[in-house]
């Protein structure tokens, strides 16, 4: 991809979007830039392993391998976000893997050390990663205290919250729509539940009028209502 294809991936995620050409240039964005084909591993069971990467485009699952072999995954995520060494550690991603899912991806991979040094020159920078990190691990912390004190039902509505929140949609006859990338297998591995129950209740929300779900978008006709019964279950 042309460098100036590159550039304009990355300036697209806020938080680079005020960073001058210079400090773009510094950043090596030229040398930091990989695409991984539909279904290839960014990495695999990861133990020794020191990179950061940020989503340009495509869409990325987290997960691990559990100990009779079958796939547990934690996290899908999309164009925006960031995955690997978030919280600017080593080696601590126990077994993790990351795969392109869906369709190819675009990454920008920058070493622990390469991006700490990076920050140490951009305080504001600094503290704007922070702010991201700490939000994405409440939203971890959260889904963790779901799973244990919730049943699926309220898992599900809570998750369709954080879905709302984390994607921007529009409004539309149907009611708020975003993106669906996620099909019911995925929304079971990620609220601990079955896909069987999962296509239950989401009919069941369907038929309660709370959500329009289809293979291309996830409309809801009364969002304020659908947060209230988050609150409330």
């Amino acid at each position: 991809m042309p460098i100036d294809d590159k550039l304009l991936l990355i300036r697209n995620y806020d938080l680079w979007a005020h960073l001058t050409d210079e400090e773009y240039d510094e950043l090596g964005v030229d040398h930091c830039f990989i695409e991984a084909d539909k279904g290839e591993y960014v990495y695999f069971e990861a133990q020794h392993h020191n990179k950061l990467y940020f989503i340009k485009e495509g869409y990325i699952r987290i997960g691990y391998i559990d100990e009779e072999g079958r796939e547990v995954i934690k996290e899908i995520i999309q164009k925006g976000e960031f995955f690997g060494q978030i919280t600017l550690e080593r080696n601590n991603l126990n077994g993790e893997f990351a795969q392109a899912y869906k369709s190819g991806v675009s990454l920008c991979a920058f070493t622990v050390e390469d991006f700490e040094k990076f920050l140490q020159k951009k305080p504001g920078l600094a503290l704007k990663y922070s702010k991201k990190v700490g939000a994405k691990l409440r939203n971890i912390e959260n889904r963790l205290v779901n799973l244990l004190n919730k049943d699926v039902k309220a898992r599900l509505v809570h998750f369709l919250c954080q879905l709302i929140e984390q994607n921007k949609g529009e409004q539309t006859p149907k009611g708020y729509c975003i993106p669906n990338y996620l099909t019911h297998e995925d929304i079971a591995h990620l609220i601990g539940s079955r896909r069987q129950t999962v296509t239950s209740e989401l009919n069941e929300l369907e038929a309660s009028g709370l959500l329009v779900y289809d293979r291309k978008n996830i409309c809801f006709p009364d969002v304020k209502k659908l947060q209230t019964l988050a609150v409330v279950i």
